[in-house]
């Protein structure tokens, strides 16, 4: 969708292997699933250094590549639902985050500088489910991602597969056909996200490198809960990722400066890279 919308969707965890099945029995008797379309996508997460947006489940990016690159942000509505606002690529000038999205969250960040945080690099290949009348409601994004963190200049990037199945219709059926295609896509493996965003997986990846840690790192967190801040964990209270963060010193270095934004990484900004 481009412009101003409310976006629902619903995410799922994929192996490398998986196999995206056949939507064509949700369709009905007047609908035909459209042809794979392929884009590559570049986008450039920013935050405080203390993460504030992320801990308020806001989401700030700078994306190139695909059908509505430009600013996008997005604000939590309810599960599943958030509220997309968008801006050009060219809005808001060199080193500057268009001023419509920053007023969004001025209370949020109260004059903390935004600075890229990570960029996430993705192949993404689309297809749209269509109602009984033909008329695309769903469309479905098999997403491999590469993702790396800024100020972690020893890490290896993140890389991971995940299924979104987004409403783009409002028709009245659309509901129904989005818990229709999560069923399908649960048959054939896949499993609903632990992460609401990308952002939040690369995060979650980061902070539990060794999945062997996880049931120590996850009593950590937990007992750590609303006490964070008492405890002189302040800077990472927001989620339950990052108070597992506090059971790892060192995990969540500080931001390394910045002096200007000079977009993604790569060929260029007119999807050069789709």
């Amino acid at each position: 969708m481009h412009g101003d919308h409310l976006e629902t969707e619903q995410k799922y965890d994929a192996e490398a292997g998986f196999a995206l099945p056949d939507f064509g029995g949700l369709t009905g008797p007047g609908g035909r699933r459209a042809e794979p379309r392929r884009y590559y996508l570049s986008a450039t997460y920013f935050d405080t250094e203390n993460l504030d947006l992320h801990r308020h489940r806001i989401t700030l990016r700078r994306r190139v590549g695909g059908t509505d690159e430009g600013w996008h942000l997005k604000l939590p509505v309810r599960k599943d639902t958030r509220q997309e606002l968008h801006a050009p690529l060219d809005e808001g000038g060199i080193g500057s985050i268009p001023a419509r999205l920053t007023a969004q969250v001025e209370d949020i960040t109260a004059g903390q500088r935004l600075s890229p945080i990570a960029i996430l690099d993705t192949e993404r290949t689309v297809v749209t489910v269509p109602g009984p009348t033909g008329e695309a409601m769903l469309e479905i994004a098999d997403d491999r991602v590469t993702a790396t963190r800024f100020g972690e200049p020893d890490e290896e990037p993140v890389t991971w597969r995940e299924i979104e199945v987004e409403v783009i219709s409002a028709g009245p059926g659309a509901a129904g056909l989005l818990a229709d295609a999560g069923q399908v896509l649960r048959k054939a493996g896949a499993k609903p996200s632990s992460s609401g965003s990308k952002l939040a997986r690369l995060l979650q990846s980061l902070f539990i490198a060794n999945p062997d840690e996880r049931d120590t790192l996850m009593t950590c967190a937990v007992s750590l809960g609303g006490e964070s801040s008492r405890r002189g964990h302040t800077r990472h209270r927001f989620d339950h990722e990052v108070r597992m963060a506090s059971c790892q010193p060192g995990r969540l270095p500080p931001i390394e400066g910045y002096d200007g934004f000079t977009g993604p990484r790569g060929p260029g900004d007119h999807n050069e890279r789709a």
